[in-house]
C-alpha cells in the first residue's frame, strides 16, 4: 500500500483525532491514520527568517512536517497572490482581484521552496496529494525536481469559466504547472469541465475524453470526488447536543419561534448581504413575532479592507432590520460574528426550522450536508440552498435559489416556513439517502484509489509535439 504523503498550505496543528482538526484535517485523518503518510506544509508561524528545515513531529503511524513562511511570503504568497488573485477569480468575483507582480513571484517561489523541501522526505513509492489553490504551482516544481512520483492535485473551491480565469494575471503560467499533475480533482462535474476547457483555451492543452486532457506529451486525468462529512456521526452529535445548555437556552430564547439558520465565514463569496435582505423581505410579509433568524457569520480575513467593509454592510443591514420590524420584547435578526463549536452548531441545526445556505459561488459547502444530517427525521427542517454552492448538484430535494434572485429567496423562505410536515419529510429523506452512505474517509480512499491505479501511469499519451 502506498505512503500518502499529503501537501497542503496549512498542518494541523492538533494531533489525529482531536476536536479541534479542521475540515481537511477530519476527512484524511483515518485513511492517513491506517496507511500511515506524511503531511507536510505551513506551521502557520509568520516569522523574520523561515526555516531552513522543516519541524517534523510524529503522531501514530503520520509525521506532520512543517515551515514557517517569512513575513514578505505570508504577505506576497498567501495574503497576495493567493487569497487577492487566485481566490476572488477561482469565485468569479473578479471585482475583488488586486494584482501585484510581486505577490505573483512570491507566489511561484513559495511554492518551489515547498517542493526544495519536500523532495528530499519523498520515497519512491509514494502517492502525492496536493491540496487547495494556495500550491496550484506545486506539481510542476516537483516535477522540474525530478519527481517522478503520482501526484494527485484537489481543488476544494470552484473553478469558473475561462472568461473568469483569464482575468487573472500569471494564471496561465500557474495552470501549466498544475498540469504536472497525474490526476486533478474536483468537487463537480461543472468545475471539471470548466477546467478543461480553460487548459484548452489558455495552454492550448486537448481533451481526448470527458476525464482526459493533454498538454505537451503529458496526459493528466480528471476526476470529480465531492467532499463529504461523516453523516450519521454528524447526526449522532446533533441529537446529544440539543439536550445541552447551548441548544437549550437557544430554543427558550426563541419562544416557540420558527428559527432560520445561517452559518458562515465572513466572506464575501457567502452572499450575506443578500440573505439579510431576503430576510428583511420575508419580515414585511408575515405577522411579528412568528420568526427569528440567527446568522452565526465568523470573522475571517479582518485585516482585507474587502472584508471590513462586508462586517460594516452587514452589520448595519442587521440594524436596519430589527429597528424596522423589531419589537421591544422580539429582536428578529441575530447577527453573531464569532465561532462557534462545531458540536454546537449541530444542536443548532437540529433546533432550525429553516437552514439558510446561499452562497454566490462556493466549491461544495459541506454546512449544507451538515444541516441535512443534524435533523429530526420526524420533524425535520427545510435546506434552502444556493444553486452555486457544489452541494446543490447531491442535494436536489432542498429548495434551490439563486442568491442574485432576493426575491424570490424570499419566497422560497415563506415556502419553507410554510411547508406540510409530509413534504418536509419527503424532501428531507431524498436529500438524508444522497448523503448518508458516505464518509470523509472514503471520499479520500476514491481519490487515492484512482491516484494509485497503475492504469494512471499507463494513460495514453495525446498532445502536440
Amino acid at each position: 500500500m502506498n505512503r500518502v504523503v499529503v501537501v497542503s498550505n496549512r498542518v494541523p496543528a492538533a494531533p489525529r483525532g482531536s476536536q479541534q482538526a479542521g475540515g481537511l484535517a477530519v476527512a484524511l485523518d483515518a485513511m492517513m491514520g491506517r496507511r500511515g503518510g506524511l503531511w507536510f506544509g505551513w506551521s502557520g508561524e509568520v516569522t523574520s527568517a523561515g526555516r531552513n528545515a522543516p519541524v517534523i513531529k510524529r503522531d501514530g503511524a503520520v509525521e506532520y512536517a512543517t515551515i514557517d513562511l517569512t513575513e514578505v511570503e505570508h504577505r506576497g504568497y498567501y495574503a497576495g497572490y493567493s487569497n487577492d488573485v487566485l481566490w476572488p477569480m477561482l469565485h468569479n468575483l473578479p471585482q475583488l482581484m488586486h494584482f501585484r507582480r510581486s505577490d505573483y513571484d512570491c507566489y511561484m517561489r513559495v511554492n518551489r521552496r515547498f517542493a526544495d523541501h519536500l523532495v528530499p522526505m519523498l520515497r519512491p513509492d509514494d502517492a502525492i496529494w496536493v491540496h487547495d489553490y494556495q500550491l496550484m504551482a506545486l506539481p510542476g516544481a516537483l516535477r522540474a525536481r525530478g519527481v517522478t512520483n503520482n501526484a494527485g492535485f484537489f481543488l476544494h473551491v470552484p473553478f469558473p469559466a475561462p472568461e473568469a480565469v483569464a482575468a487573472a494575471p500569471g494564471i496561465k503560467r500557474v495552470l501549466r504547472e498544475l498540469m504536472g499533475s497525474d490526476l486533478l480533482g474536483f468537487q463537480t462535474r461543472t468545475d471539471r469541465d470548466n477546467f478543461a476547457a480553460t487548459a484548452a483555451l489558455l495552454l492550448r492543452a486537448e481533451r481526448f475524453d470527458a476525464e482526459h486532457i493533454s498538454l505537451d506529451g503529458h496526459a493528466v486525468q480528471l476526476g470529480v470526488f465531492p467532499v463529504e462529512i461523516a453523516a450519521e456521526e454528524f447526526a449522532q452529535t446533533a441529537a446529544a447536543q440539543v439536550q445541552l445548555p447551548p441548544s437549550r437556552r437557544l430554543a427558550t430564547s426563541l419562544g416557540g419561534r420558527a428559527l432560520l439558520l445561517g452559518i458562515d465565514r465572513m466572506d464575501p463569496t457567502k452572499g450575506l448581504p443578500e440573505r439579510l435582505d431576503a430576510y428583511g423581505r420575508l419580515l414585511a410579509r408575515r405577522p411579528p413575532r412568528s420568526t427569528t433568524m440567527l446568522n452565526i457569520a465568523a470573522p475571517s480575513r479582518e485585516d482585507v479592507p474587502a472584508y471590513r467593509t462586508l462586517r460594516h454592510d452587514l452589520e448595519t443591514a442587521a440594524g436596519a432590520i430589527n429597528s424596522a420590524f423589531g419589537e421591544p420584547d422580539w429582536t428578529p435578526l441575530r447577527l453573531i460574528a464569532k465561532a462557534q463549536g462545531r458540536d454546537t452548531l449541530a444542536g443548532f441545526m437540529r433546533l432550525a426550522r429553516v437552514g439558510v445556505v446561499t452562497p454566490i459561488r462556493d466549491g461544495m459547502n459541506l454546512v449544507a450536508k451538515e444541516f441535512i444530517a443534524a435533523q429530526d427525521p420526524a420533524d425535520p427542517g427545510v435546506l434552502i440552498l444556493s444553486l452555486f454552492a457544489g452541494a446543490a448538484a447531491q442535494l436536489g430535494s432542498a429548495l434551490l435559489v439563486n442568491p442574485h434572485d432576493v426575491e424570490s429567496m424570499a419566497d422560497a423562505m415563506q415556502q419553507a416556513l410554510d411547508m406540510p410536515p409530509g413534504e418536509r419529510r419527503e424532501r428531507w429523506k431524498l436529500a438524508w439517502n444522497a448523503i448518508r452512505g458516505a464518509t470523509p474517509e472514503e471520499w479520500g480512499e476514491s481519490f487515492m484509489h484512482v491516484l494509485t491505479d497503475n492504469r494512471l501511469a499507463a494513460m495514453p499519451v495525446v498532445g502536440r509535439a
